[in-house]
C-alpha cells in the first residue's frame, strides 16, 4: 500500500507518496557553511549556518527513519580542474572560488577542491552508509551528473530540497527538477542564501513558479503522523 503524507506547504498543501520521495541535501560543505570556507573568504555572511545545519540533520534523520532516500550533492573540482574547461567555459569566469584562487596564490587548489577541508561536507551532516553522494561541478545538481538517473531508477517524483546557497545551487537544482517533471519542495528553514534579500527572492520564485515551500518541522510532523497511522492501522 502506498503511504502518503500531506505537507502543509505553500502556496497550497501538497500530498506526496513517501515511496516516491527523496531528500536532496545541497552542498552542505565547509566551503559554504564554515568560517574560513570559500563563501566566507569571498565576503558572504555564513553566520546563520548553524541552525540550518542543525535542521538539515533533523530532516535527514526523519527521512531515513521513514525510508526516504537521502541524497547529498557535493560541489567542487578535481585538483587539475579538469571539469572547469578553462577560459572558454562560463564557470571559469563566474565561479567566485576559482576567481579567488587565481587572485590569491596561497589558496590555489584549496577551495572546493576534491580532498580538501573546504570540499568536505560539514561534520554534523556526514553521510551515512546508505545515503547517496552525487558530486557535481556546476550549480545545478542535474548538470553533468547521474542525479536524474538515480531518481528515475527509484521511481522518485517528489524532491525535498535543502542546503546552500538558497539562491544559487538550491534554486538551480529546483528549477532543473521542475523542468524534468519532478515536484520540488524547498524546506526553507534548512536553507541559507548568499547575499542580502536573496532568501526571500528565491522563496518567491519557488512558490510562484517552480514548486512548493515547507519547513523541516512541518515535514517531520507529517512523517510522524504517517508513522503513527501505520502503527495504529488507521487509513492513510
Amino acid at each position: 500500500m502506498t503511504r502518503t503524507v500531506t505537507l502543509p506547504a505553500r502556496p497550497e498543501p501538497l500530498t506526496v507518496a513517501v515511496e516516491e520521495t527523496a531528500l536532496i541535501i545541497v552542498d552542505m560543505q565547509n566551503a559554504y557553511c564554515s568560517k574560513g570556507g570559500y563563501l566566507d573568504l569571498v565576503g558572504f555572511d555564513v553566520s546563520g549556518a548553524a541552525p540550518v545545519i542543525a535542521e538539515a540533520a533533523r530532516i535527514a534523520a526523519a527521512c531515513r527513519e521513514a525510508g526516504v532516500p537521502v541524497i547529498y550533492l557535493q560541489n567542487g573540482f578535481a585538483p587539475d580542474q579538469r571539469e572547469v574547461g578553462g577560459p572558454a567555459a562560463p564557470v571559469w569566469h563566474k565561479s567566485n572560488a576559482l576567481k579567488f584562487m587565481r587572485a590569491n596564490e596561497a589558496y590555489a587548489g584549496k577551495l572546493i577542491t576534491h580532498g580538501t577541508w573546504d570540499y568536505a561536507i560539514v561534520s554534523e551532516l556526514t553521510p551515512e552508509p546508505d545515503d547517496i553522494l552525487v558530486p557535481k561541478s556546476r550549480y545545478s545538481g542535474f548538470a553533468g551528473t547521474a542525479l536524474e538517473q538515480i531518481l528515475q531508477a527509484r521511481r522518485i517524483r517528489t524532491l525535498l530540497v535543502c542546503g546552500v546557497a538558497t539562491n544559487v545551487c538550491v534554486e538551480s537544482t529546483i528549477r532543473d527538477a521542475y523542468h524534468r517533471e519532478f515536484f520540488p519542495v524547498m524546506l526553507t528553514d534548512a536553507t541559507m542564501a548568499a547575499g542580502p534579500g536573496a532568501q526571500a527572492a528565491t522563496e518567491f520564485n519557488v512558490a510562484t513558479f517552480f514548486g512548493w515551500l515547507s519547513s523541516g518541522a512541518e515535514l517531520r510532523a507529517a512523517l510522524m503522523r504517517n508513522s503513527l497511522e501505520q502503527i495504529d492501522g488507521r487509513p492513510l
